[in-house]
């Protein structure tokens, strides 16, 4: 449809314009502070260099989840957009049979030798003016009037449509600019996390991941009874340990924090948003104190991180790109928040 062609369309371009330059002025700082960094983080210790990788990859976390909203945002305007499309073409078929319809009044009446001035209104360059004179379309024939009537409404619906789907398309292209951006962030923070992680020695590195991941190894069992849906979920979990974390994946064969949580309680039958910040509103907020299996317990204070409890104070998570989906405590990363999906 040529929604290029409509006003809105030199507001979309201006804002994504403006958007254009806003993203290129962060990248350039982003760049600019990690090329800052980088020469100080030449004389970090060991310690100070898990620290950093640590907070870099929280930052790619964060950017992970604002990819995933932003990636589930543009699904739907597509799959808006694609619905809108299609109804504009089954109305634009049903707007031209009216038309023919009305051209076959117009073809009898002049053989007749007689054009009804409405038909002439209706037919002509600017069909939207005879709706300003319906009193034209009361003088000709009901049929006609009907006939009449019927394009009009069938050209305002088709104008109406051809709006929303304008609206849907500016929608999904700003989702699309904010993915990217988000997904070069991840990149960007992922990639600075390696560059330190390669000044290391083996031996230094070798430390480094052991005393991230020692106390995290895989766990049978739950310790406590879990029945329902929530028994689903956490069996699905259990089914997931050891498959890697993938950002912005959904499974089955690798996971983010959101989307593990997400595909398990899938499994149990139970549709969960996208991202750590919108999971945390799905169902009833429980305390550290009520959590019970198959819970969604979140963690940091910009809710970046979500695992699914397993009872005895652990749960299942992805954690971050190079460690499976594993067993962890509560305890180890800092609690915000808590929900029971069902």
């Amino acid at each position: 449809m040529a929604s290029h062609r409509k006003p809105k369309q030199r507001s979309l371009t201006s804002s994504t314009a403006r958007a254009a330059a806003l993203l290129a002025l962060t990248g350039a700082a982003s760049a600019t502070l990690l090329d800052g960094t980088g020469r100080a983080e030449n004389r970090l210790t060991p310690a100070q260099v898990k620290a950093k990788v640590d907070e870099y990859q929280r930052q790619a976390e964060e950017a992970t989840e604002r990819y995933n909203g932003a990636k589930d945002k543009a699904d739907q305007a597509r799959e808006a957009l694609d619905a809108l499309r299609d109804q504009a073409a089954r109305r634009t078929t049903r707007l031209n049979t009216a038309r023919n319809a009305l051209g076959a009044f117009a073809t009898a009446q002049y053989r007749s030798g007689t054009i009804a001035p409405a038909l002439q209104l209706a037919l002509s360059s600017s069909p939207g003016q005879y709706l300003q004179r319906a009193s034209l379309a009361e003088r000709a024939g009901s049929r006609q009037a009907a006939l009449i009537a019927s394009v009009g409404r069938q050209e305002r619906k088709l104008r109406q449509v051809r709006g929303e789907a304008a609206d849907r398309l500016a929608a999904l292209r700003a989702s699309q600019t904010a993915a990217a951006h988000h997904k070069r962030t991840v990149q960007q923070r992922l990639a600075a996390a390696d560059r330190l992680l390669d000044r290391l020695t083996l031996a230094q590195r070798q430390r480094l991941l052991a005393a991230r991941d020692g106390d995290k190894a895989h766990a049978d069992g739950t310790g406590s009874p879990i029945t329902g849906r929530a028994a689903r979920a956490v069996s699905y979990a259990y089914a997931a340990l050891g498959k890697p974390y993938v950002w912005g994946a959904t499974g089955p064969h690798g996971y983010d924090c959101s989307g593990l949580t997400q595909a398990a309680w899938r499994a149990a039958g139970v549709a969960l948003p996208r991202t750590t910040y919108t999971q945390i509103n799905a169902g009833r907020r429980v305390t550290r104190d009520q959590l019970a299996p198959g819970d969604l317990v979140f963690f940091y204070s910009g809710v970046s991180h979500v695992g699914l409890y397993i009872g005895d104070g652990r749960i299942i998570h992805a954690p971050r790109p190079g460690a499976p989906v594993r067993v962890a405590s509560v305890a180890d990363m800092p609690f915000v928040g808590a929900a029971r999906p069902a």
